[in-house]
């Protein structure tokens, strides 16, 4: 039986919450934010660096493990809830399926967290919901979630694909495509990686740039407030960042002083490797990580930044303004279209090109329960449109550099491949591993490209390749 809820009760409030005590702020704020990934396709990530500022720092870091936690396990927690239910959780309402994952997560996850606490709050976010008729339900389920500690949904299952598929929390058409990629025990390894938090890593803004002392103030304010800094083992003038002091970081990026950045994404910008006379074009620049990057590593470069929608341009403005890079031009348009500037007018040209993000699955877990196997062969359709199309914008002698945070072949060496093949006026630039990367090991492709893994390098799962128009 389906129980009634969202569509009587109309969406979660701070009003009907409040009214049921006690009930975290934590939980509160964690259930909000998975309803809103559910309901309206939003994004995690973006959602929890907008978080309630009153909230506690201890409770906004429960908040965020418990979201992204449930987002990362999202499908063992249904086969186990699944089966205390003795039913399909898609036969329940959205509430009682958020709350049942929040308390089954904590139950499972979280050691520190009572039992007593999981349960009765995702009780309580039940009956906040006005679905007080499905509490005794949620109350059942999780208590014995809590007696039948050890049960694991994997281990009947025979096939190795599908255990690895619910075991990692993965649909199961993408470890298949991992698995055959890269063999079975690499795509195990990368999945497990993909449910690790991903480290935190910041660079420094143009602002900070041009204060002699900038870069050994952020470092040694980041380390009095208790922080541990690293160097960055993959590109320069990067660090990690390690402990909690989530404050710091928020008032030092709002102040355009560092900007938070994985470093796989900033070695885009050294490897451009944009001389300060050159004309620059970012295809699909928004929100403008890299083209930022660009200015602060070479100011004196002219910089256009292109994108499809005014109001992505418009975040990519303010984050210029805010991080001091001025000079940026900036001009609304369709990169799988003719583009509106002069052929063969600039001497960089990058796409950055949108994809399935497969690589960054440990920032924005979501992403594994939106794709399917027909988004990847639309998105390597455009990629090639895009790619095409920028093309027309290089120089003689000039580079055109594609990226993308995909691990998917169909998105990289694909794409790049069938490029070659239609722009004979184009050669490959071999990428070797760069002298300015710290990194020990070597990270370009048998091909010449760059790749970077979760699993391998502890970043984001990027690919890089540059070509070169022939003078």
């Amino acid at each position: 039986m389906r129980h009634s809820g969202l569509s009587d009760a109309g969406a979660l409030t701070s009003t009907n919450l409040q009214s049921i005590m006690p009930l975290s702020p934590a939980r509160r704020a964690a259930f909000e934010i998975l309803r809103r990934v559910e309901d309206e396709s939003a994004y995690a990530s973006s959602l929890l660096a907008t978080m309630d500022e009153r909230l506690r720092s201890d409770d906004r870091s429960l908040s965020h493990e418990l979201v992204l936690g449930v987002l990362r396990r999202q499908l063992w927690l249904d086969r186990v809830l699944e089966h205390f239910a003795n039913r399909r959780l898609e036969s329940l309402d959205l509430p009682v399926r958020l709350a049942l994952r929040l308390g089954l997560y904590q139950l499972r996850f979280l050691s520190r967290i009572p039992a007593s606490a999981a349960v009765n709050d995702s009780v309580n976010l039940v009956r906040a919901n006005g679905l007080s008729s499905a509490a005794g339900f949620t109350n059942a389920v999780l208590r014995r979630a809590t007696r039948e500690a050890d049960y694991d949904p994997t281990e009947k299952i025979l096939d190795p694909i599908e255990k690895l598929a619910i075991a990692t929390s993965h649909p199961q058409w993408l470890v298949e495509r991992w698995a055959n990629a890269l063999g079975l025990e690499e795509a195990r390894a990368l999945a497990h990686a993909n449910n690790e938090p991903a480290p935190v890593a910041v660079r420094l803004t143009t602002k900070t740039s041009e204060d002699d002392n900038g870069e050994q103030r952020i470092v040694e304010e980041l380390a009095a407030a208790g922080l541990e800094v690293r160097q960055s083992k993959i590109v320069p003038r990067s660090w990690r960042v390690i402990g909690q002091s989530a404050a710091l970081l928020r008032n030092l990026t709002s102040a355009g002083l560092i900007y938070l950045q994985d470093e796989a994404s900033q070695m885009v910008a050294h490897l451009l490797d944009v001389q300060p006379s050159d004309r620059v074009l970012d295809v699909c620049a928004a929100p403008g990580s890299k083209t930022t990057h660009i200015g602060v590593l070479v100011p004196q470069a002219r910089i256009v930044a292109s994108d499809l929608y005014e109001n992505r341009l418009s975040i990519l403005r303010e984050l210029a303004r805010t991080q001091g890079n001025d000079s940026i031009q900036l001009a609304v348009a369709d990169a799988t279209c003719v583009l509106p500037f002069a052929r063969a007018s600039f001497d960089r040209v990058l796409v950055d090109a949108p994809c399935s993000g497969t690589g960054t699955l440990r920032r924005n877990p979501e992403i594994r329960w939106r794709l399917n196997a027909a988004d990847i062969a639309e998105l390597s359709a455009k990629q090639r449109q895009i790619l095409a199309q920028a093309a027309e914008m290089v120089r003689p002698g000039g580079t055109l550099f594609y990226t993308t945070c995909s691990l998917e072949t169909d998105e990289n060496e694909g794409v790049a491949l069938d490029f070659v093949k239609e722009h004979a006026e184009f050669d490959q630039l071999l990428l070797p591993n760069p002298p300015i990367f710290n990194y020990p090991g070597d990270l370009a492709t048998a091909t010449g490209a760059i790749r970077t893994w979760p699993h391998r390098h502890d970043v984001d799962g990027f690919f890089m390749i540059a070509f070169q128009r022939r003078g």
